[in-house]
């Protein structure tokens, strides 16, 4: 097959290299001799530091350096970490407390980094760091997802970093005061770990006059704006490259205090220098997700329409702001505020709280996951509240198909959208009509059985700009430079069918250049589902740029005149002759012809708006009484993703996003004790989902084309946690409800399942 059909589910190409060994990842290409970097990390969660005894490891055996931030400024670095941050709801910036590449003065949670050994081999860093004197006078820890308690910076007095609100109060507040019903339901979203596959990692070079940084990161261009400003170096004397990247889910997607300090360790010794996070290291210094709680109410009608919808959020940042934390619970939260529901009255509030723990940041979905939890959650709540049917309650207040293009009460421009179209083929894929049948079943056995449903949509996020360029290649081969960067998406495969799609090149002979600051001079990287969207909007741009170039030339060969001339994705066409030359034919005549300026092809192109992707998920789970043990036995997904570009991988990122919502329900949950020691750091007290939990996946498409670009594409990467979460834990309610459990949270493991369902029991007696 010399070519790709459009839209056909073509395997992933990278997978041969991938699952036979032969993947590229940081640790795998570091070069040969590279001294190993090993962090030493505050062992408690805040305290003044009295002294820092570096003498001891500086003469350990094969260390060749140690850096402090009293080092780093000595050096030249400015230590200072920027972040995002949002402005309060009087209109006054949210603090923006100094975060330290290293700790100075003070350390604010288990694992921040106080210093780096520089060693020839990684046994003789740990054991230098070791011999480290690290002289501190502990203080209270702050914990609690509350104001108040020991202060962490001075800048945010009471530990509250922000006070944002967004939405009409007041009419919000008159909203409630008539209507006919009140819902208040609270909703708590748990702190989980990203662990990816590959943890982080890093190596620097240093040539005296340029610095390479290869980083396993979710895009080049940030991280060489950092490096540049943390080493007061000009702008083209850092490269940052990414190579195969094991896993992100956002959390790559941040600067992190390790990867400008390993490059000013391979600047100072004039090595290569290396750094990869073991797993517990990860546990303790990686951006934790979610975190927070929301007090949610909705007001109805008589008719239980909803009139008005408020939500109260308290958020946690963890010991300093992160570099998107701020904006994901505030402004991103809010762009799906309301759902797919009608409703323009609508208000929001948040604080954000620091304590002493790790950050929290971007993870799959970010704000858009949590925003869709709350609200699904609420709605299901308060179909059970009100006595009505949850289909039909979200049913009864769907956006209408002749609605759209419709804006949102957050000011959000929905384009499209068919969301009763799609529940009806929800309700086939999952049975709904053979649940009572299995209940029964599982009634005769002793279980309890539940449904849940979820309709989540989400907006697609990120630079709506991108930019691709197409280098036709001496050996016949053809380059395409993209300014994304794939974690295992499968964005060789994707990039390079779409072109072949618009072109006739056979995809084997493309190849997808990525992750190479050198390379490509700018881009947005990947996150916020924006990858395939972006990507090929720009591939489409410079392929009409690329053909609009060669018409002309190939007319003239042909004898032709140009506007005769068409192209229809796979030849040139013309009725004055009865060639049909290729484009590679066509690059060959150039090549021979010395038209050297029509091998390489660029365009640059920004989406006009973005697209919202929205779906079903429906779960159904068994729970034993007697264990509290939560099965899920059933699980079944309905997508508007609108045009597919690639069947195969929208469903694999909807199934690897599925399990990520499935973990943070069943299983994931990170623990802090009152001191701020992270009791849940390592696989053995963190459980990670497992094949075993999750059943296979239903998967089904209802699409209606987006018009937000010219494919008609809607993103897909984070879909599946977005509508995951709140599809299981509203069929746990479900099966908890009769029981008198009208309160479940996750994560449903057997203990706290089993302690609901006997609280429940000795409340009744």
């Amino acid at each position: 097959m010399e070519k790709f059909g459009k839209s056909q589910p073509v395997k992933r190409v990278e997978d041969v290299r991938f699952l036979t060994g032969h993947g590229r990842y940081v640790d795998d290409i570091t070069p040969e001799g590279a001294l190993f970097a090993y962090v030493f990390r505050s062992p408690v969660a805040h305290a003044d530091i009295l002294s820092l005894g570096l003498e001891a490891a500086r003469g350990s055996e094969g260390v060749h350096l140690v850096l402090d931030a009293a080092a780093l400024e000595d050096a030249g670095v400015d230590i200072s970490m920027a972040a995002m941050t949002v402005k309060n709801r009087d209109g006054s910036d949210g603090a923006a407390p100094m975060r330290p590449i290293m700790a100075k003065d003070r350390v604010r949670f288990v694992g921040e980094p106080i210093a780096m050994v520089i060693a020839d081999t990684l046994d003789q860093a740990r054991d230098a760091a070791e011999l480290i004197e690290f002289d501190y006078k502990e203080r209270p820890a702050h914990v609690e997802l509350s104001v108040g308690g020991e202060e962490l910076h001075p800048e945010a007095p009471n530990n509250l970093a922000f006070d944002w609100a967004k939405g009409d109060e007041e009419a919000c507040d008159a909203a409630f005061a008539s209507a006919a019903h009140h819902v208040r339901f609270n909703v708590v979203d748990n702190r989980i770990i990203v662990s990816s596959m590959e943890p982080r990692g890093c190596f620097a070079e240093w040539d005296g006059k340029r610095l390479h940084l290869a980083v396993n990161g979710q895009g080049v261009w940030g991280q060489k704006k950092n490096l540049a400003r943390a080493l007061a170096l000009k702008s083209e004397a850092v490269r940052v490259t990414n190579p195969d990247v094991g896993g992100a889910f956002g959390m790559k997607a941040m600067n992190y205090p390790e990867y400008a300090v390993v490059a000013q360790a391979a600047r100072a010794t004039g090595r290569a220098v290396r750094w990869m996070s073991d797993r517990s290291e990860a546990f303790q210094s990686d951006n934790s997700g979610r975190d927070l709680v929301s007090l949610c109410e909705l007001a109805f009608d008589e008719i239980h329409r909803i009139t008005a919808y408020r939500v109260t959020t308290t958020c946690n940042l963890g010991a300093y702001n992160s570099q998107f934390a701020q904006p994901i619970q505030t402004e991103l939260f809010s762009k799906v505020l309301m759902g797919t529901y009608d409703v323009q009255t609508a208000f929001m509030s948040v604080k954000g709280i620091y304590t002493n723990t790790t950050q929290v940041d971007a993870y799959r979905g970010a704000g858009r996951p949590e925003a869709i939890y709350a609200l699904e959650r609420t709605m299901d709540h308060a179909a059970r509240v009100l006595g009505v049917d949850p289909w039909a309650l979200r049913r009864k207040n769907f956006i209408k198909p002749e609605q759209f293009p419709y804006v949102s009460a957050t000011g959000e421009t929905y384009d499209v959208g068919d969301f009763h179209h799609v529940l009806d083929r929800s309700d086939q894929e999952a049975d709904v009509v053979g649940f009572a049948k299995r209940k029964a079943e599982s009634e005769s056995r002793g279980m309890l059985r539940g449904i849940g449903l979820c309709y989540y949509i989400e907006s697609i996020l990120g630079d709506p700009s991108e930019g691709a360029k197409v280098s036709f290649n001496d050996d016949g081969t053809v380059s395409i430079f993209v300014g994304t960067q794939s974690n295992g998406q499968g964005h060789e495969t994707v990039y390079a069918q779409f072109l072949s799609d618009q072109t006739g090149i056979p995809a084997k002979m493309i190849h997808v250049i990525q992750g190479d600051s050198d390379l490509i001079e700018n881009g947005g990287g990947t996150g916020g589902s924006r990858s395939v969207t972006v990507q090929t909007n720009a591939t489409l741009s410079t392929v009409e740029k690329m053909i609009a170039a060669f018409t002309p030339f190939v007319a003239e060969k042909l004898a032709v005149e140009e506007d005769t001339l068409g192209f229809d994705d796979t030849v040139f066409r013309t009725e004055a002759s009865n060639q049909t030359p290729n484009l590679l034919d066509a690059v060959e005549w150039a090549r021979a012809a010395g038209r050297d300026d029509l091998l390489v092809h660029e365009s640059r192109a920004t989406l006009p708006a973005r697209s919202y992707p929205n779906g079903s998920h429906v779960a159904e789970i068994e729970i034993d009484p007697d264990t509290g043990v939560v099965r899920l036995e059933r699980y079944s997904v309905v997508d508007d993703f609108g045009n597919l570009i690639n069947p195969m991988l929208a469903e694999g990122q909807v199934h690897g996003g599925v399990a990520q919502g499935v973990g943070q329900a069943l299983t994931e949950q990170v623990v802090y004790d009152q001191q701020g020691q992270l009791l849940s750091a390592s696989f053995m007290d963190y459980a990670m989902p497992r094949a075993d939990d999750l059943p296979m996946i239903g998967f089904a498409t209802e699409a209606v084309p987006s018009t937000a670009n010219a494919m008609g594409m809607k993103g897909c990467g984070e879909a599946g946690t977005v509508g995951a979460m709140a599809a299981v834990a509203n069929a746990v309610q479900d099966a908890l409800w009769a029981k008198g459990v009208h309160q479940a949270d996750m994560p449903f493991t057997p203990h706290r399942v089993w302690k609901m369902l006997n609280e429940s029991n000795h409340a009744d007696t």
